[in-house]
């Protein structure tokens, strides 16, 4: 079955499913605000430059392109982290990593932090969050119904997956740091099942039909059919295209090395590289970017089956929805290949936002994933949450304003960096007093403290570190000022500050992860 006969019988079943609950429904419009619900589908390491709509001419992204086309396209959305778990808990909070509690890869979300599924529960929505969260803890952070792997190994278990034939590859067990490079991140093409976790013991490929993000769909299909008669919440987010970039069986051959360029280097970036990827040759880069290209191709099929089931179901007019990623990644960008790093392929990342009478068009305006939050709730039509450190973009998205932001900001704490750029400049500021971390170090040794300047009008590919040109003094200093104020206005201890620091001493001490030395009611009691 080609994609669109496969995308025209989900929709066909979702409508055939819908049909019981139609007819339970009230005839006429819904009462109330004309956007009665909103849908966030929520994407894994997913860079912007990977998507058609963002200017990529090699891969296929039909649906992702589409939703753009309807909707508004943000082409300068940047993350708050670039790393999963902080990044996730800034979007559903509305406020920094440092500000929200959590800035490392193991800390849970505090029960005490508010997220938009509790403040629109409290309100009366129906909530589900469908898919990868890293809560990193079985709190349900107001989302009222839950879904996750676990959930889909349960499924298998009741329900066996049709087995491949015994000829075909697959996947061996994903053991980052433990196996090459090349193995990890999957240079070799192969399907899997759907879950990049550690420690699976068996790793066998599966079709479309029973694989991880198809199951996904489906539960927030069912959810939105079974509630569409209150307001919703839901939070639909993939693991793809995560390493090691699962696909189905079907998408194996989507894109083979041949397909794929790399992108150029700096010599700048030689004492950054991490040694993990030192080892790997032109041909493991290409498998690994072409893989990467199969992961996206099948995440993209699966928003289009959303996309088709909210339109037959009807739901499509009532629903605000937002496609977004965690951050991006580099595909050989800067000779490396993870997230972590303030380069552009990282932080900035798709964002596009589609409801009903909205004009179309590509944006240009500076925003942070911590607008989410509250351009949601303005665009809901409900009482805004407390202590937001994001600001709503529904008057940008209305076109009665092209202001928004002059500075955005990122941050990075287990290497104890930051970032702020405008629209010309982007500065970046780390301690350097360890090697990178969590299995990226570079074998280098620390840096030391550590400044880069990039001229982003000039050198968009920020090859050219301008920092040590004293003719951009004044530049660095304004950058410096920029990036204390956040910290000034946001941090949960800004008034511990000790006095007499020098400003790189002050942005030093903000550097260090504040769940090191807070507790979890630190963060709650807003400022």
């Amino acid at each position: 079955m080609n994609d669109s006969k496969a995308r025209r019988s989900w929709a066909a079943w979702a409508f055939a499913a819908v049909l019981p609950v139609m007819a339970c429904a009230p005839a006429g419009e819904p009462q109330g605000p004309s956007i009665r619900n909103v849908l966030v589908i929520s994407a894994d390491d997913h860079a912007a430059y990977a998507t058609g709509a963002y200017g990529n001419a090699v891969i296929r992204t039909p649906n992702l392109d589409r939703l753009a086309a309807e909707g508004v396209q943000f082409d300068r959305a940047y993350v708050n982290c670039p790393f999963c778990t902080p990044s996730r808990q800034s979007i559903i909070t509305g406020r920094y990593p440092h500000a929200c509690g959590v800035t490392l890869l193991q800390t849970p979300l505090a029960e005490e932090q508010v997220t938009i599924a509790d403040h629109l529960g409290a309100l009366g929505f129906k909530t589900a969050a469908i898919g990868k969260m890293h809560f990193n803890s079985d709190l349900k952070h107001g989302f009222d119904f839950r879904i996750d792997a676990k959930d889909h190994d349960a499924h298998l278990t009741a329900n066996p997956a049709r087995q491949p034939p015994a000829d075909q590859p697959y996947k061996t067990m994903w053991r980052p740091f433990r196996v090459p490079a090349r193995e990890w991140l999957n240079a070799d093409r192969l399907p899997g099942t759907g879950y990049p976790r550690p420690g699976d013991a068996e790793n066998q490929g599966l079709y479309d039909d029973d694989f991880l993000g198809t199951y996904y769909v489906r539960q927030a299909i069912a959810f939105m059919q079974k509630n569409r008669n209150d307001r919703m919440c839901v939070w639909l987010s993939f693991y793809e295209p995560h390493s090691p970039f699962n696909f189905p069986i079907e998408f194996a051959s989507k894109y083979s090395p041949s397909d794929v360029g790399l992108p150029e280097t700096s010599p700048e970036d030689d004492r950054w590289i991490p040694a993990v990827f030192r080892d790997l040759g032109e041909a493991d880069k290409r498998g690994i970017v072409a893989s990467y290209y199969n992961s996206v191709e099948y995440l993209d099929s699966n928003v289009g089956r959303m996309l088709d089931a909210l339109e037959a179901s009807g739901l499509s007019e009532s629903t605000l929805v937002v496609y977004i990623s965690d951050h991006g990644y580099l595909l050989g960008h800067h000779g490396r290949f993870e997230k972590h790093m303030m380069w552009e392929e990282i932080v900035r990342v798709p964002m596009v936002i589609r409801y009903r009478g909205l004009a179309p068009r590509a944006e240009p305006a500076l925003v942070e994933m911590v607008d989410l939050a509250p351009t949601i709730l303005d665009s809901l039509d409900v009482a805004p949450m407390d202590g937001l450190d994001g600001r709503s973009l529904l008057n940008l998205l209305r076109e009665d304003t092209t202001d928004h932001r002059d500075v955005v900001f990122s941050e990075y704490l287990h290497d104890n960096k930051a970032m702020v750029r405008t629209d010309r400049w982007k500065y970046v500021f780390t301690t350097g007093k360890a090697d990178l971390s969590l299995g990226y170090e570079t074998g280098r040794g620390p840096s030391g403290r550590d400044q880069r300047l990039y001229d982003m009008a000039s050198d968009p590919g920020e090859f050219l570190d301008l920092a040590d040109d004293l003719q951009n003094a004044a530049v660095i200093s304004d950058m410096q000022a920029k990036m204390l104020d956040i910290f000034l206005r946001t941090h949960p201890r800004a008034r511990d500050l000790p006095s007499g620091l020098t400003v790189e001493e002050q942005l030093e001490w903000f550097l260090e992860p504040p769940e090191n030395y807070l507790s979890p009611s630190d963060f709650a009691t807003g400022r």
